[in-house]
């Protein structure tokens, strides 16, 4: 694999809570079926197609001084300066807490596993059409996920019924629109991926809402994790808001093959 340490510094940058009040009330394009039409490359310049925060609660990056410098030492669970932690029931919290300090050898993306819903966040291209929506994902420098997709029925369709689905890294997913936002309800994971980085893990009856709505030239994403078998409460993750590339030739760039190397030389559990 290569440099974990990019791997921890493209989390950080997915990680940030975003959004969107300086593009709000802009003229959203519609597609023909009437609906807002989320078609493009959500990802502009490097560095540039995060929206950052005014919430001075909403941690930018979970550091001290909210600086990449510190973000590898402090992304533990322990140290983390992010308020917005999934409740876990009290007999989970010791396996939550294990996980995080060993994370350099059970996160799986250490290990070139894909990211899964909803960690792999909101997608980097979105091809619309009037019963699908294709989304198009593409790796964290250095990150383990590779490139993936997930096609978004719009159909009407139901859900396949969950004891007949085999357990997955993206589930089965299924869109509606409820007025301009389009809600993406997902079921039948596995339960190897993790929610973040800090050993946050869940059941194979996790369940995954996604929302999204389009502002301008910016589309806002927020997901809901509904996992009664570990958790408390359901967990309302940080919003993100990305800006799209107006450039009519933008491509997503091709993310390198993850050929990991570095597990089996882990001496410590320092987060590197």
């Amino acid at each position: 694999m290569k440099q974990a340490s990019l791997i921890v510094l493209i989390a950080a940058l997915c990680a940030i809570p975003l959004s969107a009040g300086a593009q709000a009330n802009q003229s959203v394009p519609r597609a023909a079926d009437g609906h807002p039409d989320f078609s493009g490359i959500w990802i502009g310049r490097a560095g540039a197609n995060f929206v950052q925060s005014d919430d001075p609660l909403a941690a930018n990056l979970a550091s001290r001084d909210g600086t990449l410098l510190n973000f590898e030492r402090d992304n533990a669970l322990l140290r983390r300066a992010d308020p917005n932690k999934p409740v876990y029931k009290p007999e989970y919290w010791e396996k939550v807490q294990k996980l995080d300090q060993d994370g350099n050898a059970e996160d799986p993306s250490f290990g070139c596993m894909p990211a899964g819903v909803p960690r792999m966040g909101p997608p980097n291209k979105i091809v619309q059409t009037p019963k699908e929506l294709v989304f198009l994902y593409i790796s964290p420098a250095a990150g383990g996920w590779g490139d993936t997709y997930r096609v978004i029925p719009t159909d009407g369709r139901q859900h396949t019924p969950l004891d007949d689905l085999d357990g997955t890294w993206k589930g089965e997913s299924i869109g509606h629109w409820e007025g301009d936002t389009l809600v993406i309800d997902t079921i039948g994971f596995n339960d190897t991926s993790w929610l973040d980085i800090t050993g946050y893990f869940h059941s194979e009856n996790m369940h995954v809402i996604e929302r999204m709505h389009r502002d301008g030239n910016t589309l806002n994403w927020q997901a809901t994790v509904e996992d009664p078998d570990v958790l408390v409460k359901p967990w309302i993750m940080n919003a993100r808001t990305l800006r799209l590339n107006a450039d009519p030739k933008a491509v997503l760039p091709e993310s390198l093959p993850c050929v990991e190397r570095d597990l089996k030389h882990l001496v410590t559990k320092e987060h590197h």
